[in-house]
């Protein structure tokens, strides 16, 4: 019920949510008062929502970036999902986080970790269901890299990031791999990732990869509107709800 009720609350939180409520309110009031201040704030919320530099203004503070120091190898990286996505008659894709994937790869190669553990089993919300399973599709996709199995974990029955840490740690203290492990997810994601693990007992080292925002310098045309900002703030305002609704569940 948990998993159900945050995927439906971050859907009514999308800026592009909030602008079409204001603009439908604009719209049909009949009072040009309440239209005028509608149409106001659809355009402020617009305005905002898709500037790039108020946008990596909020990345460079949220993100965590630093890698650390790899002179020494780990027992474990965990490696979350949410890289891979289901396509077209079941078969499997990378999607825009594919990079946690390739450090995944480039870990194991260079013996920084002696083992990697995918976790992610489908935690999207579909009319039809779905029997697309993303660790078992990084499984083999692993093993298409000559990644043998020795050195695969796999957890695949998790559907949100507490799961994943959950899941995983029973998966760890089952196969007996000593602290710390590192932790490796999206630079937006590293924050609730973190703290969700840390908080189920584990002892993790971050590990970013896949950063989104925050790094460029600025440009003349960051204050312009830009979709693909309006996009990104989805993913940013998913991780503040979760880190919210995890920090009042625990």
């Amino acid at each position: 019920m948990f998993h159900i009720l945050s995927k439906l609350l971050v859907i009514f939180i999308h800026p592009l949510t909030w602008i079409t409520v204001f603009l439908l309110i604009a719209l049909f009031s009949k009072k040009a008062k309440y239209k005028r201040v509608a149409l106001i704030a659809s355009i402020v919320v617009l305005w905002l929502f898709s500037n790039k530099f108020l946008m990596n203004q909020f990345a460079s503070t949220w993100d965590i970036t630093k890698k650390p120091d790899m002179n020494k190898s780990y027992s474990c990286a965990i490696i979350l999902g949410g890289f891979a996505s289901e396509g077209p008659e079941g078969m499997g894709h990378f999607n825009g986080a594919s990079d946690r994937f390739i450090q995944a790869l480039k870990l194991v190669n260079l013996h920084k970790a002696s083992t990697i553990l995918i976790s992610g089993g489908n935690g999207l919300l579909k009319i039809k269901k779905s029997d697309f399973i993303e660790a078992d599709y990084v499984h083999q996709e692993l093993k298409s890299f000559n990644i043998p199995d020795s050195l695969i974990l796999i957890e695949n029955k998790s559907k949100n990031t507490l799961q994943n840490a959950e899941f995983s740690k029973a998966l760890l203290e089952a196969k007996k791999l000593p602290p710390p492990y590192l932790l490796v997810t999206s630079a937006f994601h590293m924050r609730r990732a973190l703290n969700t693990f840390e908080k189920a007992g584990l002892q993790v080292v971050a590990y970013p990869c896949d950063y989104r925002a925050g790094l460029n310098e600025t440009e003349l045309a960051d204050f312009l509107p830009n979709a693909d900002v309006l996009s990104a703030w989805n993913i940013y305002i998913k991780e503040i709800i979760g880190s919210i609704a995890y920090y009042l569940k625990s």
